[in-house]
């Protein structure tokens, strides 16, 4: 993405933001409830839609699956600083991300990365390259998280095997105008400042903008980071059963620079964690802009279509001394050295458009009986020139573990295009809901899907671009195509209308590493897709008049025919199976005199089932057991105050299991002080007991290490 473009795409949401909020300073206040203290009455999830789990406007209740939320309000309250750490405090999913992968990767049900783990935007999908996704990395716009676990194919295509995140931004708000605001301030010099607005443009408009800024010294040396967010939304409502809206979302990370801590004799040793390995002028940049144009309409009581179309742009750049080890001091005596090496720089330069609708039909039997079909398309195409300069002069030094000169990035061949790519999909699918009464329902689904994945080499002569070459198969082929029908079938009983009793059965497929950049080694070329599927049956249930809910889901998820790669580019395993089973809860309770608990977590087996001499391991970066809990309480005015604590089980970064990174608990804590009806003070502090903790690895024996002890205080507004 050049200058040019950049400034276009992030000017499409600064206009929306600075155009929009004269006008809706006119519009009537909002007759809602806008308490600046957030209380232990809660959303009730389970009786709302939730869209990732199923595109017919079911309730979580009425889905045949396990679907958690969270919403922005509890992100907020938590204070949550980055995506991934609102998405890990659904049940069962844990931070897989590192610099390599862009820091947004999750494992969930026992398989991790971007080829299981599918990742959406406001409903749509956003195709990784490289096993790299880098968009969205801010929480201030977010209306709620959706997580829908186990295989998604059905709904959403290739690389949903493990399940699904979609993160879904605020929306345009009709019936009112509403004003947020915040800064803050924080250990490692850390600062934030955000806004938001939203509300009616006359009779037939509507918008929401959102702006975020973050910035901090980090907690390694040379740590500094920061990442700016925009957002802004017009919505066109011209008649009671027609809306249009465009949206677009603009994201500049810059995030910190840092690799990982190398362990000394196979241990974390603490007084080298905020030291920072990497190069001195190092770089790691993300700048991505999504615009998305959506049209729902109604077309009578009974039909409804709903249609998107879509252009996302990314533009990354890593350059980066990437891998530390330590080196024995001679003799025996002394600290011994970091020995440092893998000079990489890269270039991600992609864009993806495509369109997604549906047409709906509603058919009442009576006599509680009915029927919901759902039938629609999905067309996609995703560009990616890649550069990269693999081919320069090694990078290898030895460096003091502290007091050392970082040094300078070294590259004797140029960062250049390398190659490119082009993948194009389209798919059509189907859903039904079928209930038969009042208390028994079907719901079933089917999707077929087309991928036509090519990779080209560029020439070069005299360094300019002359021409290019097929790069699959050996360099014999240029495109590669793959084809897959998925479906699932689940039913719902529900004796009382706040209570569920489900059991599914669903099947997925996952790429070969990453779709988008399909391997070139004519070894592989004649692979396909792994495929697998899923058992899982639940209960879920609203008690306590309503005011409290919990969920319990049991599984057994497998992948045949699996391929599996470690490290991004590294060498492709063949897998003949691995699977995981497990259980999965949740509980979510109003308690007396202000108090509310809630409390999810998993406990699974996740093994290699065919596997070269390593069965009964278990997969790397996959802990099988995960945890998180919060205490809350507030005064019903002026003041509130939470606990939040984190479990997350050991995890192995090797498929031999001899690299072992230990188990985690972190606690957190927060309190707002309301000092008007609109105004509060926010007092917040991270890590409580200072735990040392890898979070996630790049490499056997590089931990990257969580936030230290931190404090954050902020003053919030809203109106």
């Amino acid at each position: 993405m050049n200058r040019t473009t950049l400034s276009r795409a992030s000017s499409l949401s600064f206009i929306a933001l600075t155009a929009v909020l004269p006008n809706a300073a006119n519009a009537e206040s909002s007759d809602s409830d806008n308490s600046i203290i957030v209380t232990a009455q809660r959303e009730q999830i389970l009786t709302s839609e939730a869209a990732t789990g199923s595109r017919l406007g079911l309730s979580v209740l009425e889905t045949p699956a396990t679907v958690s939320v969270v919403t922005g309000d509890d992100i907020r309250a938590r204070g949550d600083i980055a995506i991934v750490d609102a998405v890990s405090r659904a049940p069962g999913i844990t931070n897989n991300g590192n610099p390599g992968n862009g820091g947004l990767t999750f494992a969930v049900r026992g398989f991790n990365g971007q080829g299981s783990v599918l990742q959406l935007y406001d409903g749509l999908r956003l195709f990784p390259n490289n096993g790299t996704i880098t968009f969205p990395s801010d929480p201030w716009n977010v209306e709620r998280i959706e997580v829908l676990s186990g295989p998604s194919s059905v709904l959403f295509g290739q690389g949903a095997l493990g399940g699904v995140v979609n993160v879904i931004p605020k929306s345009p708000n009709s019936e009112g105008f509403e004003l947020e605001g915040q800064v803050g301030y924080g250990s490692q010099n850390s600062w934030n400042v955000a806004a938001g607005a939203g509300g009616p443009l006359g009779e037939m408009f509507a918008f929401r903008v959102d702006a975020s800024y973050r910035q901090s010294d980090g907690f390694v040396d040379r740590g500094d980071n920061n990442n700016l967010a925009i957002s802004g939304a017009l919505e066109f409502t011209p008649t009671d059963s027609l809306t249009v809206t465009l949206r677009n979302d603009f994201g500049n990370a810059n995030p910190v620079r840092y690799f990982g801590t190398p362990l000394i004799d196979g241990e974390l040793d603490t007084s080298i964690r905020r030291e920072n390995y990497n190069i001195g002028d190092a770089v790691m940049r993300f700048r991505d802009n999504r615009t998305a144009l959506t049209v729902d309409w109604g077309v009578s009581d009974t039909v409804s279509i709903a249609n998107t179309a879509y252009y996302i742009t990314s533009n990354r750049k890593w350059r980066n001394l990437e891998t530390y080890d330590w080196v024995p001091p001679a003799g025996g005596t002394g600290p011994g050295l970091i020995a440092r090496s893998d000079n990489f720089g890269i270039i991600h330069d992609a864009d993806q458009f495509g369109s997604q609708g549906y047409v709906t039909f509603a058919q009442n039997f009576g006599g509680g009986a009915s029927n919901n079909l759902l039938i629609g398309y999905d067309l996609n195409q995703f560009k990616l020139n890649y550069s990269h300069m693999f081919a320069s002069v090694p990078q290898q030094d030895q460096v003091a573990l502290t007091g050392f000169n970082p040094g300078l990035f070294l590259d004797t061949v140029g960062l250049l295009p390398r190659y490119r790519t082009r993948t194009t999909t389209w798919a059509i699918y189907a859903e039904d809901q079928l209930k038969l009464s009042e208390q028994i329902s079907i719901v079933a689904g089917i999707r077929h899907e087309e991928n036509e994945t090519g990779r080209f080499n560029f020439v070069y002569t005299g360094g300019v671009i002359t021409g290019e070459t097929p790069a699959l198969n050996g360099g014999q082929d240029a495109f590669k195509n793959l084809s897959s029908t998925t479906w699932r079938v689940g039913a719902v009983y529900q004796p009382n209308e706040n209570l569920s009793l489900y059991a599914q059965y669903a099947t997925a497929v996952d790429p070969l590493g990453t779709l988008t950049t399909f391997a070139t080694s004519a070894a592989q070329f004649q692979l396909t897709y792994a495929d697998g599927y899923q058992y899982e049956a639940g209960v879920k249930g609203l008690f306590m008049d309503g005011r409290s809910s919990f969920t319990l889901a049991a599984y057994r998820l497998v992948k045949q025919n699996l391929f599996t790669q470690n490290v991004p580019g590294g060498a492709i395993d063949q897998v003949g199976q691995r699977s995981s089973q497990g259980i999965e809860a949740s509980i979510d309770l109003e308690l007396p005199g202000g108090f509310g608990f809630s409390a999810n977590g998993t406990v699974l087996d996740a093994n290699f089932d065919e596997f070269a001499g390593l069965n009964d391991r278990t997969p790397p970066q996959v802990p099988e057991a995960a945890a998180n809990a919060e205490l809350r309480w507030s005064d019903g005015s002026r003041f509130s105050a939470r606990a939040n604590l984190r479990y997350v089980g050991r995890r192995f970064t090797d498929n031999a299991n001899a690299f072992r990174v230990p188990s985690y608990t972190v606690v957190d804590l927060g309190a707002s002080y309301a000092l008007t009806q609109n105004v509060a003070l926010d007092l917040r502090v991270y890590n409580l007991f200072g735990e040392d903790y890898a979070f996630s690895t790049y490499g056997d024996e590089q931990w990257i290490l969580g936030r230290p002890r931190s404090f954050d205080v902020a003053v919030r507004a809203s109106f």
